[in-house]
């Protein structure tokens, strides 16, 4: 139960920030918006604001959407053409192309401004909890007890280099497997030098090549850092970037088959991470929240009819050619995206079941 309502609470409001995204900017354009929807399928509840929008919550919570004045459906694939000469100054479709285009892309930056704020928070509000270079336990057998490190160590330096956080004690370990490194050491409040050389480990799903250093220890000493809203603000933005350029990291090693495609998630991955991630607090779920908001606007914005960056790349080729895509080129366009975004749905709800061992588990009744 804590799972489903935690996966509840965090889709509900990545989809409503996405989708009054494109409502604000839709209503600020004179765009009449006909219906808000929380979820797919039939209507739960809801009720009918000033402006004559429908705001509702429906049954499925995988998704939402906003749905225009003029619009055949959610998607905006096609419009009416029954409406009077008075009606069309509010319908979508008779927007500029840069008014639509401006309102398509609100979503996914929506999303992103969301992550960027709740990032703030997290590094001003609650602070941030950073592992210092202080030694834990200290792996039997391993380079770090050959060396003769004890817990409550404090590595001050690797080869001069100062080590001021246990992140940066680990980058160069890993940097430089089966090679001797000088370890400046507190011990006691005395200083000392330790010689030691990490273990070259090789990933299990690695091609035998790429190894990194190891010396079998953990982190024996934790410190709570809170910035001011400026340097929060800055750290905000570069936790956006980097999460940013990562996600099309991973994508593009996907498509090249350097990374195994079984890492991409769907719904179930992500409620189990939802439940997971709410056990350790409040903070651990907005920084989850904040990470799911980029992933929800960088997937909206590839180009693929249906999505908002589908809708993008045709308005693109609108103000090119000074008129829209043809009716049918339009209509093949959204059911070859529609066809794309449904397979990957059942792509990653396979990696789901798979890792979640539902197969292994058939497969054993079965036999």
């Amino acid at each position: 139960m804590e799972t489903l309502l935690s996966f509840l609470f965090v889709l509900s409001v990545l989809v409503f920030v996405h989708e009054y995204g494109h409502y604000w900017v839709a209503i600020k354009n004179g765009v009449k918006v006909e219906a808000f929807s929380i979820g797919f399928g039939p209507e739960l509840f809801g009720w009918v604001d000033k402006k004559g929008t429908r705001w509702k919550v429906s049954l499925l919570p995988l998704g939402g959407y906003v749905k225009m004045f003029g619009d055949m459906n959610p998607a905006s694939a096609g419009q009416r053409d029954d409406l009077a000469e008075d009606e069309k100054q509010f319908a979508f479709h008779n927007k500029s192309v840069a008014a639509r285009a401006a309102i398509v892309f609100a979503g996914p930056l929506a999303n992103f401004l969301f992550a960027i704020v709740v990032f703030t928070f997290l590094f001003a509000a609650v602070g941030q909890q950073r592992a210092l270079p202080v030694v834990g336990e200290v792996m039997d057998n391993s380079p770090a007890a050959s060396a003769g490190l004890l817990a409550e160590d404090r590595i001050t330096a690797i080869d001069g280099d100062q080590v001021e956080w246990f992140s940066d004690l680990s980058e160069i370990v890993r940097a430089h497997p089966a090679e001797e490194l000088r370890l400046s050491v507190v011990r006691n409040d005395a200083p000392l030098d330790l010689l030691v050389t990490p273990e070259a480990v090789t990933p299990e799903d690695g091609d035998g090549t790429q190894t990194f250093g190891r010396l079998g220890i953990t982190a024996g000493a934790f410190e709570t850092s809170r910035d001011g809203v400026i340097d929060a603000a800055g750290r905000a933005f570069t936790s956006f970037y980097t999460l940013t350029t990562q996600t099309f990291s991973a994508i593009g090693e996907m498509i090249s088959g350097d990374r195994d495609s079984s890492e991409l998630g769907g719904p179930i991955r992500i409620a189990q991470m939802s439940g997971e991630v709410a056990e350790g607090g409040f903070g651990p779920l907005l920084f989850f929240m904040g990470y799911l908001s980029i992933s929800l606007g960088l997937i909206n914005l590839m180009p693929v009819p249906v999505l908002d960056g589908g809708h993008l790349v045709f308005y693109a080729i609108e103000a090119i050619r000074g008129k829209p895509l043809g009716t049918k080129a339009q209509e093949y366009g959204f059911r070859i995206g529609a066809g794309l975004v449904f397979s990957l749905i059942i792509f990653a709800t396979w990696n789901d079941l798979t890792q979640l061992g539902v197969f292994s588990f058939l497969k054993g009744l079965a036999g």
